[in-house]
């Protein structure tokens, strides 16, 4: 582990390769699990006034579930995340044709409906953060339903830090991001 500001990060972020092959996975870490994707304290406010514009990109099911548990729920843990929908996929999945799961918050802000793209902890993934008083533990989650993504990152060699600069840009900003660069260039 190495720490850049309040973060300590593991060295897998930077040893371990991945990209998401939706067309191996369908997206199943939408779908997959036992709760819905985290969301934050200000995102859940997002949340709550964006879903009039997404909700036209939702599946029914979808709806039925945000409207009877609300635009995200608090578990029994006190963690905040999506709803569920039937304890499955996450109350906002869509699907293609083809039968891959998307994300309706992303397909509204594709649309350009709305300038949130998808809860961080999605556009993260597979990075998970776990926030201390003191400190941030950025680190890998391993899910077997994302061996594709392993094997597609090694023959690709792309670095996790890389397949998520975005989302690490978004949440830690463009300078941090360089110095993480720095620190796996001379690892």
């Amino acid at each position: 582990m190495f720490q850049l500001g309040k973060a300590i990060i593991s060295e897998d972020i930077i040893e371990k390769e991945f990209v998401c092959n939706l067309s191996a996975c369908k997206g199943a870490c939408c779908i997959e699990g036992e709760a819905g994707a985290p969301v934050t304290e200000e995102e859940t406010k997002i949340l709550k006034e964006i879903y009039p514009k997404v909700k036209p990109f939702l599946r029914p099911e979808g709806i039925q579930a945000i409207e009877a548990q609300g635009t995200f729920i608090k578990s029994p843990q006190a963690d905040l995340e999506t709803p569920l929908v039937n304890g499955k996929e996450c109350a906002y999945v869509t699907f293609t044709e083809n039968g891959t799961a998307s994300c309706g918050i992303e397909d509204a802000y594709n649309a350009g409906e709305v300038d949130f793209r998808k809860p961080i902890s999605c556009h993260l993934y597979p990075v998970r953060i776990q926030d201390y008083s003191e400190f941030s533990a950025i680190n890998y989650h391993r899910w077997p339903i994302c061996d594709d993504a392993c094997t597609l990152g090694k023959e690709l060699q792309v670095p996790i830090y890389k397949f998520v600069k975005d989302a690490l840009i978004r949440k830690y900003g463009e300078d941090w991001y360089a110095e993480l660069e720095k620190v796996a260039a001379n690892y």
